[in-house]
């Protein structure tokens, strides 16, 4: 089917060099490449806890054949009575795993002032929805050169997300991959937190050149529809996921933050199975002309 996509003259000249079609955007974070035939799947509590816990998971998640391992230390809470994360102590634990598993380590930074603090230890810096529209971070993190992971805002729209992205990419950092997370309508209901939105994966692969993943643990907001929602967006060409991962033993009850919506790392064995069995991202969504 035949479309028109907006002509957005600002990504156009971003990404200029990238008129030919037959190249593509790739994105290399601790030996993974975004943006090739092979799914990218990055994995991870929701939240870092204590070094026990989280070094338990990162082992799950290496066990499986995940090279990326997220973990947040700093956390966007719609309650400031909520669990903010570990902070400092948090990156400390963090950077210890990845020296005890070799993972590269993803985590979000939420304040311009933290960007030096945060790169110093993550391989991949992940901007949140809550964040998208924040330029003065935007800005700071395209400096580092650092991987960018750019989610996209629960109420954007594709031009606005990809404007977000120039702003990290302005500041000569190219290194950026899109996530598209859930986005927030009047149909959300209690037996999903957002919608996801996998309608704009091909407009965007044929506008942009940059990889997109897709994260169905914050848009489902439940774990048994983790598995469903990652062969979706795999099939409607997403180049990877973002998969959020509980400690095997745990009470959930007992988790500090998202609590429902991590799989056990059974479930993650079997989603990282499927995955790489996927067959290779189908080349009628490859990048158009800018």
């Amino acid at each position: 089917m035949e479309y028109e996509i907006p002509d957005l003259s600002v990504l156009r000249r971003c990404w200029s060099d990238y008129k030919d079609e037959s190249r593509t955007h790739e994105v290399e974070v601790n030996g993974v490449s975004f943006g090739g035939e092979v799914p990218v799947i990055i994995a991870g509590p929701c939240a870092v806890e204590s070094l026990e816990h989280t070094l338990t998971i990162a082992r799950d998640v290496r066990r499986v054949g995940v090279r990326l391992m997220r973990g947040g230390v700093y956390k966007p809470r719609t309650s400031p009575h909520s669990f903010q994360g570990l902070g400092e102590e948090g990156l400390e634990i963090l950077d210890e795993v990845r020296r005890l598993t070799g993972l590269g380590i993803v985590t979000e930074v939420m304040d311009p002032r933290l960007v030096e603090q945060v790169a110093a230890v993550a391989d991949m810096l992940q901007i949140g929805s809550r964040s998208m529209q924040n330029f003065p971070l935007l800005t700071e993190v395209g400096k580092t050169r650092k991987p960018v992971l750019l989610k996209r805002g629960w109420n954007a729209t594709l031009e606005e997300w990809l404007c977000a992205a120039e702003y990290i990419a302005k500041q000569g950092n190219r290194n950026i991959v899109l996530c598209e997370r859930g986005i927030r309508t009047s149909c959300n209901s209690d037996y999903s937190r957002n919608v996801l939105d996998l309608n704009v994966i091909e407009p965007l692969r044929r506008l942009c050149p940059l990889p997109i993943i897709v994260d169905p643990s914050h848009a489902t907001g439940a774990w048994r529809l983790v598995a469903a929602m990652s062969h979706a967006a795999l099939a409607s060409g997403a180049q990877g996921l973002l998969i959020e991962v509980v400690h095997r033993e745990i009470d959930r009850a007992k988790l500090k933050c998202d609590a429902e919506q991590g799989v056990p790392p059974g479930v993650l064995a079997e989603i990282v199975e499927s995955a790489f069995a996927f067959p290779p991202c189908l080349p009628c969504l490859s990048v158009g002309r800018l």
